[in-house]
């Protein structure tokens, strides 16, 4: 158990179609590594398990977005929802595959009784298990707004260490010669 005694699976939202980026994103190396990579090995620690939402990728449980794929990063967590719930968890703590660096103490910051998320990169967010059910039927509705899902399920917002960024385009890690290149 990690974070105050709680049993957390750890879910890397992956499923996104890297539009603007123009490239898969998640392959794209960010000092020699693929950004997945990075964000496996930041997660993995602070988790008592891991799942990847909406890909494949080698040595990882794989899980598909659920309602559907392409349903945004909510479809993602959704499955995870589901998942822990089926195997015991207390909550996911959900990170997109595009967030970096991920903090050592990101379970720390938002591991507690209800719904949180980081202040400005609101897809890193612990989410409590029995929330599932309701997001479930939330989907099933036609939402598909982050925004809007943490103001549904009461999701406080928590300060965030400087220098996380979200990976929308290669020139958003400008410090990366590797930046579009994939493996």
């Amino acid at each position: 158990m990690k974070a105050g005694g709680a049993k957390i699976l750890g879910a890397v939202l992956a499923g996104g179609q890297s539009r603007r980026f123009g490239s898969d994103k998640a392959l794209a190396m960010i000092d020699g590594t693929p950004m997945i990579e990075r964000v496996i090995a930041a997660l993995a620690p602070q988790v008592d398990d891991l799942v990847l939402c909406g890909r494949d990728w080698p040595g990882c449980v794989t899980l598909a977005d659920r309602p559907e794929g392409g349903a945004g990063p909510l479809a993602g967590l959704n499955t995870a929802l589901r998942h822990a719930a089926d195997h015991g968890f207390d909550g996911v703590l959900a990170v997109p595959v595009d967030v970096l660096p991920l903090p050592e103490d990101l379970a720390a910051r938002l591991v507690g009784e209800g719904p949180a998320v980081l202040e400005r990169q609101y897809a890193v967010g612990w989410w409590p298990t029995a929330l599932g059910p309701r997001l479930d039927a939330w989907l099933a509705q036609g939402h598909r707004r982050i925004g809007q899902w943490m103001a549904e399920a009461g999701a406080e917002r928590r300060p965030e260490p400087e220098g996380m960024r979200n990976i929308n385009r290669p020139e958003d890690w400008p410090a990366n010669p590797d930046q579009g290149r994939q493996r």
